[in-house]
């Protein structure tokens, strides 16, 4: 009942809208296309956490929301649900990734050796001022290797378990065929791991960034070291109905897996993947996915906390419904102040009742001009 009032402005709301879209000009193909390829990084993250993977698409929110990152992925699940399902991909595993890039922190050498890929981690952080005065940025060319990487790689956490370094999961593991789907059923507590790997790839980065930070910090109950992080490009394989497998294309894909010295005495691993290539967000996410089978009640690292709170369309929808009218509500809080006030100012007035002698005024900090 606190939204009735809003019916009376249409047409400002109507203007409202049409002032936001006239910051942004006209949104053609072009411009969809110069994001796309300009900003793959954050292409990458809205479809990620729109769980949505079409890069375009991804553009075009982005484009038609002005950047506003929270907009861009309500608009493309929105789009999403009207989609038909047509089929379900095949299982892939670490193994089968065509690997870009390919880390380890907690050993020097592993099998299949270190990757380094595309990264900025071993850059100077220099702003490019030279390109506002007319001196484009070149990116100098890349060397051909010498011998190149094979493109897939095998899993470092299955070597780990061939040594007996690896603990057992605490959680149980579902079977590829009977995986659950978050976005057609409800997200229960205790969750299964499946819901709590699909609710991290497709959470909001700032969030899992955040809490996944507090646990390093120590406001969880194991520290992580990154076992391994992948940049690749997964297979999208099909079966067609007459039994055939094709491939359907790829998806870029990141994957994090960390891992911390267990009470068994092996170590346990936390892991996170998602859609497009986002470094932060699986390390981040892997961290809270290790901290959880342990976690306190009432940490930033219990599942229900961080899985309900790294939700960005209902997070930040939440948000936003507070700049709605609350006329209603908020009057009727106004009211009840106001009584208590009077009543609280009646009680000071009235004579005491033992002498009858009205009570002192109370001396203030006010000067009557």
């Amino acid at each position: 009942m606190a939204y009735v009032a809003t019916r009376g402005g249409e047409r400002a709301i109507d203007q409202s809208e049409r002032l936001y879209r006239a910051g942004m000009g006209t949104i053609g193909a072009e411009r969809v296309a110069e994001i796309r390829q300009s900003l793959p990084w954050l292409i990458g993250r809205v479809m990620g956490e729109a769980s949505l993977y079409e890069e375009d698409l991804a553009a075009l929110a982005l484009a038609q929301s002005g950047g506003d990152l929270y907009e861009a992925v309500l608009l493309l699940r929105a789009w999403r649900t009207t989609q038909p399902r047509l089929a379900i991909a095949e299982t892939v595993t670490q193994d089968q990734l065509f690997t870009h890039r390919r880390i380890s922190a907690a050993f020097k050498d592993i099998p299949g050796g270190q990757i380094l890929g595309p990264s900025l981690d071993y850059s100077h952080r220099l702003l490019a001022t030279g390109v506002l005065e007319g001196r484009p940025l070149v990116p100098e060319p890349v060397e051909p290797a010498p011998l190149p990487a094979p493109a897939r790689q095998p899993s470092l956490a299955a070597w780990q378990k061939a040594q007996g370094l690896v603990a057992d999961p605490a959680r149980e593991e579902v079977a590829p065929d009977d995986i659950p789907d978050l976005t057609r059923e409800p997200l229960l507590f205790p969750a299964k791991r499946a819901h709590t790997l699909q609710s991290l790839a497709r959470a909001d980065t700032g969030g899992v960034l955040a809490l996944g930070y507090s646990a390093m910090r120590g406001y969880g109950n194991a520290h992580p070291t990154v076992n391994e992080l992948r940049l690749a490009e997964a297979e999208v394989t099909v079966r067609h109905p007459c039994g055939t497998l094709f491939s359907a294309g790829r998806v870029k894909v990141s994957q994090a897996e960390v891992t911390s010295k267990g009470k068994s005495g092996q170590l346990d691993l936390g892991f996170c993947a998602t859609l497009g290539w986002n470094e932060i967000k699986v390390i981040a996410g892997a961290t809270l996915d290790l901290n959880a089978p342990e976690a306190p009640q009432n940490s930033p690292v219990n599942e229900e906390f961080f899985l309900y709170h790294t939700e960005p369309v209902e997070a930040s929808g939440f948000c936003i419904h507070f700049k709605l009218p609350h006329y209603v509500t908020f009057q009727s809080a106004l009211d009840a102040l106001r009584d208590a006030k009077s009543k609280a100012a009646g009680a000071k007035t009235a004579p005491d009742p033992v002498s009858g002698a009205a009570p002192e005024p109370a001396i203030t900090g006010e000067i009557s001009a």
